[in-house]
């Protein structure tokens, strides 16, 4: 089936007559090899023919028709015989004459020829073609005088070339064959000819030569060589004297100035006529002294804006394809200082015949009416002539049927056989236009003439055209069905077209489908059958985006597309509307495009274009790719003062990222030779900085560019810049004073660099005394250190103390006093007061009376309070506890005491400290913690497992704090699926340690929780698991069982019914089907433990979940006592910690965790959980 888009290439178009039923002849050659039709003329040669005489004479005639016409040609009215002349022959199948000229001239066979193609149905007839010979004589051989004229005198020098035909083109040139210079002063007018508005002396030469070139024959002629000579008045008049014997003809030795005057054309006023569609060529020559300047008006309107140009130096106007408008009155003004004059012409518009309307061919059907049109215009109107088959109309056959009006032939109910070829002429006095038409009477059946099943394919929402090209005489009648429809589509969406396109405007997808098209008349019917297929539009989702990139990094514009499933896609990325380069750089994928290693010349606009075969879509984006801006250039030094100067300099290419900022930077050469320093920064408007400097510096300064992607490369340094040394700006920083021992006082500063010594010999003159009681400096002159030490000073006293910086040119200004301590000794005095007060059994606050200030002989620390555990009150708990410290910041009088043994004798002192150390300790004071909940029991085992009851045995906790009141246990059940039972608790004496507990339900998990308590309450449990001893009944029922016939044959059933499955699953797997498989069932190795699945013939991982498992991270041993492993598990160990529980004793937490007790005693347990795990 083919598909296209739009009809076929070659197809019928019906196209309604002036009377609405007229059809032309298809031009589907297959239509056209069964129809019969009079010859029509499709080539033949111009009407006005010019022929090369070196050349053969061919004269065109082609025709078509059916039969295929004869042809033959009259010569200047009269038939001319071709078979007579033996150098004329006509081509086969055609009407062309080829003339061979050898041996004969060409223009024996000029004259007027008309060629007549004929068939059975009519005559078609050309044009008159008048050929005639082209000709480019020579110049006739003259001689010409050389000319001589006075300087500032117009001139003309004339061409007059020989007639030719066509006539030929002239230009100027020297004997070098370049062209001569010309301008407004010099120029060539319309007629060849070359105009001087005034000569000059150095128009002066002997090779002023015409040439003419003939186009037709592409030869040149060559007028005789013109000598002008140019006199000034001096020359002028000794040439006169000569002439005449005669002195000083002219008294002046200037050449006097004209006014303007016309050329051409001469006078006020003239006329001028062109012809509609021509070119008009209105030329003004002047002369005059000065050159007269020329310009163009039209006084009756406006100049035509596209078809009007003014060339050669303003003298010619130019107006091409010329129509009635341009008509009217037209003004050339020339003007120079001396005078402006004007020349009007009227310019008429004269035309040759031209269409109105050209007459169409007619076909019709028997008894139907039509008519043919010639409607022709021109100036003068013009005459319409008819002839039917090359005999004038009034001179043919009389019809009935056919009545001549003017420009119109109407027929009236055509009869078979009646066809002819009519031809309209219509001339004027300039020309004549003359059109063959013909009838051509047919009776067809209709027949479609689209190709059959032919696909159209559209995308949603555009219009759809279904192409039904029909032919039929008389013309059918074309309607449209949908798939089995029976009502013919008319109406909204659909829209019919006269020649029986069908066009649905808004194709949506339900418009998809089968479409039959009927062509109907009163002959007969035909029909044709096409598709329409509305596909999804393609959609850019996602457009590329703006993109900046620095160089050599990576970009990549984004491009996802939405396309119909059935179209194939083809993705074009363009940069700046033209082709990627050819760089392997540019990576193109589905739907990205990757620049790698971008570079400036990368930067420009890339357009995502997806095509398919019906429509496309595109998107586009912009790259910018920006680097660090190049260095600055030419920086230079201005307005150079002692302290400051002025530093310009020029940007450098800002790389697409404008800057920021210009960053300048300085080194010193005299003190910091190779090292640069930031010295200040301006915005990056700006290209200049005045720079405050410093005195005794050896300048050298830099300067780089900032943007946003980073610093440019540094500018090379500018000229050195010396600066004058002067006294210091500024003293050391950092002072301080203080004391390294009791008795001295260390004075320190930060040294000054060279830049801010600003001259040579830099020294620092340190002072000090004792604040409040000196009132005079001592003071010493130092260099090249930045510290001094003072002795003999009393301990811990304030000091005042400053330094002033020293050079060879001055002193600084005058320094900041700073206060200083010389050196700390220890404290002499404890603090008194000291008192405790116990908060509960793990916490105590101490109180203290601060030391005097005198007391503490240097910078008061804080406070340290020093603590042990001297006994437990609890005679099993009798262990020391070493020293303890907590220091207290500042000027403290108490602190808190945490983490406290219950149950405990303290002892503690106080002491203050300083920078240089601890003073002596407060006296020794005690005190005692009350009691606490105690620790967990020191272990917890299940000595003695029967099958309903269990015998735990216990120690006392280690750390009792406090006297034990007694033990609470707790228990409860956990099933198979490790839910816990309910809770059930037992109250146990302190002088008791072990319980058994009676009436426990046989093979059963049991968790013990058992803690022991004080006054204060219970302290944290400890956990435990058993499971009390299987039934003995149990395995021997199981045996009896086992040795049971129908046992024996239930599993029998149960291993055919596994091996059934095992079949049909793996014939299913060979079926290409695909089974789930856990991923852990490769860690299982025993097939026992992975039970078959039913429902998807597969095999299940091993659960840790089944009904008879112990429970998870425990073990039973054969005593039936549950010890754990490293692994194993406890409610206590899943509550995170201790384990928690309520005021009545209940858990509190979740059954996760991990077990403080390890024990790595393992044994199997009395259950048998491989059988009862196992697939049975």
């Amino acid at each position: 089936m083919e598909r296209t888009r739009a009809g076929a290439a070659v197809f019928l178009m019906l196209i309604l007559g002036h009377l609405g039923n007229a059809l032309e002849v298809p031009l589907d050659p297959k239509v056209l090899e069964e129809l019969a039709q009079p010859p029509t003329i499709t080539q033949q040669s111009p009407k006005d023919y010019i022929i090369d005489p070196r050349e053969n004479i061919v004269i065109h005639c082609e025709a078509k028709g059916k039969p295929h016409p004869s042809f033959s040609w009259t010569r200047n009215g009269t038939h001319f015989d071709i078979d007579q002349d033996p150098k004329v022959t006509m081509r086969p199948r055609s009407g062309t004459l080829v003339v061979d000229i050898s041996g004969e001239k060409a223009e024996t066979y000029e004259g007027i020829y008309q060629c007549t193609a004929r068939n059975k149905h009519g005559a078609a007839v050309s044009n008159n073609i008048i050929i005639r010979q082209s000709r480019s004589p020579l110049w006739s051989k003259e001689r010409n005088e050389p000319i001589r004229v006075q300087e500032g005198e117009a001139l003309v020098l004339h061409c007059r070339p020989p007639a030719g035909l066509p006539p030929p083109i002239i230009f100027w040139m020297d004997v070098n064959f370049q062209r001569l210079p010309q301008s407004s002063r010099v120029f060539q007018a319309l007629n060849g000819d070359l105009y001087f508005s005034n000569v000059l002396t150095e128009d002066s030469r002997n090779d002023y030569i015409c040439y003419a070139r003939f186009p037709h024959t592409q030869t040149i002629q060559q007028k005789q060589p013109i000598t002008l000579l140019v006199l000034n008045l001096d020359a002028f008049n000794e040439t006169v004297a000569a002439l005449f014997n005669e002195t000083d003809f002219f008294s002046d030795g200037s050449a006097e100035e004209r006014k303007p005057t016309f050329l051409i054309p001469s006078g006020s006023s003239s006329s001028k006529m062109v012809l509609r569609g021509q070119v008009l060529e209105l030329e003004c020559v002047t002369e005059g002294l000065p050159t007269p300047e020329v310009s163009w008006s039209k006084l009756s309107g406006e100049f035509p804006d596209k078809r009007t140009s003014i060339v050669t130096f303003q003298k010619i106007l130019r107006i091409v394809n010329v129509s009635d408008a341009d008509a009217g009155e037209y003004r050339c003004t020339a003007h120079n200082r001396l005078a402006s004059i004007h020349h009007t012409i009227r310019v008429t518009v004269k035309a040759a015949p031209y269409w109105i309307t050209t007459p169409r061919n007619l076909v019709l059907a028997p008894r139907e009416k039509g008519q043919i049109i010639c409607r022709a215009s021109g100036t003068p109107k013009p005459t319409i002539n008819w002839a039917m088959n090359g005999i004038p109309i009034e001179n043919s056959p009389e019809d009935s049927n056919r009545k001549v009006e003017g420009d119109t032939i109407i027929f009236e109910e055509v009869q078979t056989g009646s066809s002819a070829v009519y031809q309209c002429n219509a001339s004027n006095e300039y020309g004549y236009l003359l059109s063959n038409a013909f009838v051509n009477v047919l009776s067809e059946t209709p027949r479609v003439l689209t190709p059959a099943n032919q696909v159209y394919q559209v995308i949603r929402n555009n219009h759809a055209l279904l192409d039904c090209s029909s032919f039929g005489s008389p013309i059918p009648k074309i309607t449209w069905f949908k798939d089995s429809q029976s009502s013919t589509l008319e109406g909204d969406p659909y829209l019919l077209h006269e020649n029986g396109t069908l066009e649905i405007y808004v194709a949506q997808a339900l418009n998809s489908g089968k479409y039959i098209c009927v062509a109907r008349n009163t002959l007969g019917i035909a029909e044709n059958h096409v598709y329409l297929e509305v596909k999804e539009p393609t959609r850019i989702l996602k457009q590329p985006k703006y993109k900046v990139a620095q160089r050599n990094r990576n970009v990549v514009f984004e491009c996802k597309v939405k396309h119909d499933p059935t179209l194939i896609p083809i993705m074009i990325w363009l940069k700046d509307n033209g082709e990627l380069p050819d760089d392997e750089r540019f990576l193109v994928d589905s739907d990205s495009l990757t620049i790698t290693d971008v570079t400036e010349n990368d930067a420009g606009t890339y357009t995502c274009i997806m095509n398919t075969t019906l429509d496309h879509d595109s998107a586009s984006a912009e790259l910018t790719v920006v680097e660090q801006p190049d260095p600055p250039t030419d920086l230079e030094l201005t307005d150079m003062k002692p302290r400051s100067v002025q530093l310009t300099w020029i940007p450098g290419e800002e790389h697409n990222s404008p800057i920021h900022k210009f960053v300048i930077q300085y080194t010193d050469s005299l003190h910091d030779h190779g090292h640069w320093h930031n010295l200040t920064h301006v915005p990056g408007s700006k290209t200049t900085a005045h720079l405050e400097l410093s005195p005794y510096v050896h300048y050298s300064f830099r300067v780089l560019a900032l943007n946003a992607v980073g610093l440019s490369d540094p500018s090379n340094p500018s000229h050195m810049y010396k600066t004058n040394p002067a006294a210091p700006d500024e003293n050391p920083s950092g002072v301080k004073g203080f004391g390294t021992e009791h008795d001295n006082l260390m004075i320190l500063w930060k040294p000054m660099s060279g830049l801010q010594a600003n001259g040579p010999g830099l020294q620092y003159k340190v002072m000090w005394r004792q604040k409040d009681v000196d009132k005079n400096w001592t003071s010493v002159t130092v260099a090249n250190v930045s510290k001094f030490m003072v002795s003999g000073t009393p301990t811990f006293t304030p000091y005042e103390v400053k330094v002033q910086a020293i050079n060879n040119n001055g002193i600084g200004p005058d320094p900041a006093v700073v206060t200083g301590h010389s050196g700390e000794d220890l404290p002499v005095q404890a603090p008194d007061s000291v008192q405790v007060l116990v908060l509960n059994s793990t916490l105590a606050e101490v109180h203290w009376e601060p030391v005097p200030p005198k007391t503490v002989r240097g910078h008061l620390k804080g406070y340290k309070v020093y603590y042990w555990l001297e006994r437990s009150l609890h005679k099993h708990n009798s262990h020391r506890v070493e020293q303890q410290l907590l220091t207290f910041s500042g000027n403290k009088s108490h602190g808190m005491l945490p983490g406290l043994q219950p149950y405990s004798l303290y002892l503690f002192n106080v002491r203050v400290f300083n920078g240089k150390g601890e003073g002596p300790a407060s006296s020794n004071l005690q005190f005692e913690t009350p009691e606490g909940v105690p620790g967990r029991p020191s272990f917890l085992r299940i000595t003695n497992s029967n099958l309903n009851n269990l015998t735990l045995e216990w120690g006392p906790p280690n750390d009792r704090n406090g006297h034990l009141t007694g033990y609470i246990l707790k228990y409860q059940q956990v099933n198979n699926s490790n839910e816990l039972g309910p809770m059930e608790e037992l109250a146990l004496p302190a002088n008791k340690t072990s319980v058994t507990l009676p009436n426990l339900k046989y093979s059963t998990r049991y968790k013990f929780y058992f803690n022991a308590k004080t006054g204060q309450g219970a302290g944290p449990a400890i956990t435990e698991e058993a499971v009390t001893i299987m039934d003995e009944a149990m395995p021997s029922r199981q045996a009896d069982i086992a040795t049971q016939g129908w046992f024996i044959g239930l599993m029998c059933a149960i291993a055919l019914l596994i091996l059934v499955l095992l079949i049909i699953c793996f014939i299913k797997r060979n079926k290409g089907g695909k089974y789930p498989v856990k991923e852990k069932e490769d860690a299982h190795t025993d097939p026992e433990f992975q039970p078959m699945k039913e429902d998807d013939c597969t095999f299940g991982e091993y659960s840790d979940t089944e009904d008879h498992k112990p429970l998870k991270g425990s073990r039973t041993p054969s005593n039936g006592t549950v010890h754990r492993d490293s692994s194993d598990d406890s409610l206590v160990d899943y509550g995170g910690g201790d384990g928690q529980f309520n005021e009545d004793g209940s858990f509190i937490g979740q059954y996760s965790g991990k077990s403080s007790i390890r024990e790595t005693a393992e044994a199997p347990s009395p259950v048998n959980t491989t059988a009862m795990n196992s697939f049975v």
